[in-house]
């Protein structure tokens, strides 16, 4: 028998996916051809996305959430936001698509193994192995240089990775998904405000730059990070984080048709032995917890 909520989470998965993918290409494209800057482009991504809620709950007759709505701790992944958002940024502008893709991808699933092995939950001999292959395929993608990538945006990238997984996690429990996608997103504009003013005389901007940041921000990120909260509901843990191993193979693809990238032979090696590494962590972990029960 059909069961329609499976059906329906796939879906939102999907579409999330493919939104997490098209950050990745539009912030490549706006920052390869100079068409914007870093600041400006995450500026003008976060503002959009707040715009963007504010239109969605016009559209729905409702009132934005506002602060006394909604009790928790929304600042703090409105901040976990924003560093995702300023790092990812900036670290695209010496990374190509698959590649930033695949560190912040990779930082993602390891920031939510560590936040699992903190909470207690013990690891099996088959977890560790998967772990040490992940960070070899790390370590093959800076060597013997730390210039390919470049050794900066391998760390923002990784940074990025980390308050992406961190805010991954905190969806988890949503059960309003588009209220708390807006607050998050609401919670940024202090720091926005301050980055513009602090980055204001270095600013570059260009109309094609505002559209492709617009695009980022309005549509794969305020509307994508809202069906991604609704796709972890019907997600456990170890799927949310398996899902997520196909954005930098799809963010790489993108590259491809819409940069113009290559696809090198270090890129495709360190990729399958990160996700190949993660993927058995993710497994090992399934496998003994299905023993256990």
């Amino acid at each position: 028998m059909i069961n329609i909520k499976n059906i329906q989470t796939m879906g939102y998965t999907i579409a999330a996916l493919m939104a997490f993918a098209a950050n990745s290409v539009l912030c490549r494209i706006a920052l390869k051809d100079d068409a914007i800057d870093a600041s400006s482009f995450t500026a003008i991504r976060l503002l959009s996305g707040v715009l963007m809620f504010f239109i969605l709950f016009r559209f729905k007759a409702k009132s934005f959430p506002s602060i006394s709505e909604k009790k928790g701790s929304h600042w703090k992944t409105g901040f976990m936001l924003f560093l995702y958002a300023i790092t990812f940024s900036f670290a695209y502008i010496s990374l190509e698509t698959g590649m930033g893709a695949l560190v912040l991808f990779g930082a993602v699933q390891l920031t939510m193994i560590i936040t699992s092995i903190v909470k207690g939950n013990k690891l099996h001999v088959s977890e560790w192995l998967g772990i040490a292959i992940s960070f070899s395929g790390l370590a093959y993608l800076v060597y013997p240089t730390l210039t390919t990538p470049s050794f900066s945006g391998f760390v923002l990238m990784g940074l990025s990775g980390i308050a992406w997984g961190l805010y991954t996690l905190s969806g988890r429990g949503s059960v309003d998904p588009m209220g708390d996608s807006a607050l998050n997103f609401k919670y940024t504009i202090p720091l926005v405000l301050c980055l513009i003013a602090i980055t204001f005389p270095m600013m570059e901007i260009s109309f094609y730059g505002v559209v492709l940041a617009i695009l980022s921000g309005a549509f794969a990120s305020a509307l994508g990070y809202t069906v991604w909260y609704v796709a972890l509901g019907g997600l456990s843990e170890i799927e949310a984080a398996v899902v997520q191993l196909s954005v930098p193979v799809i963010a790489a693809i993108g590259g491809v048709i819409f940069v113009s990238e290559s696809i090198s032979f270090r890129l495709v090696i360190a990729c399958l032995l990160v996700l190949g590494g993660i993927l058995t962590v993710l497994v090992g972990r399934w496998k003994f917890a299905h023993n256990r029960a």
